[in-house]
Order: structure tokens, then sequence, then C-alpha cells
């Protein structure tokens, strides 16, 4: 598991861009107290999912582009013109920071 960031810099209803080296940038979501990790790089365009709008309510960030969107948890498109699902990492919360298993062997396929 690899740390992200601490959860204060994630407000509840947001999310961070994070960038590690080696590897395309990865989102984190803070939806009511509960964390998820995504790629940041939306399927269906070079856009960054962190500019998007994010419903809380549903759990979907819509693409600032085209405004396809995706399920936050799962990763499933939710909306056209996304078709292609996000990849997501099991994410662990230890001493008020996000952690997530970036390794592509860790990573959690998409159902």
């Amino acid at each position: 598991m690899k740390k992200l960031c601490p959860t204060a810099d994630v407000p509840t209803g947001g999310c961070r861009r994070i960038e590690l080296p080696d590897r395309p940038p990865l989102a984190v979501f803070n939806l009511d107290g509960r964390f998820y990790v995504t790629d940041d790089t939306c399927t269906h365009g070079d856009a960054s999912l962190c500019d998007g709008e994010i419903d809380c309510d549903d759990g979907v960030v819509e693409c600032p582009y085209h405004q396809g969107a995706f399920e936050i948890a799962s990763g499933r498109p939710a909306g056209a013109p996304c078709s292609i699902p996000l990849r997501v990492y099991r994410v662990e919360v230890k001493d008020a920071a996000v952690f997530a298993a970036v390794d592509e062997t860790e990573a959690v396929p998409c159902p």
C-alpha cells in the first residue's frame, strides 16, 4: 500500500489529484468520509476527473470535457460518451492518511 495524502487534504465531496513517479495520475475522492481512489484521467479523453463535477448523492464524477460520467466506487461508466471503466484501487485509511494499492497486481478489477 502506498501513502497518497492526509485525509484532511481531500474535502468532503471533493477530490485531490495525486501524481506519483512512473505512473498516470490518481484521483482521491472523499464521499462523506468514505475514500476512493481511481485513475484520474477520463477513459474517453485526456481530462482530469478532479476537474469535473462530483455528485456525492449518486457517487458519480462527471468529466469536465464531454460530461461523460463514472461511478466512483466501481469505476463503471455512468454516462455517455464514456464506455471504458476507470481503474479503481483498494483503499485503507490509517493514521489520518489515505493509502492505496497502486501496484498493477493490487488493482481492483472493475466488475
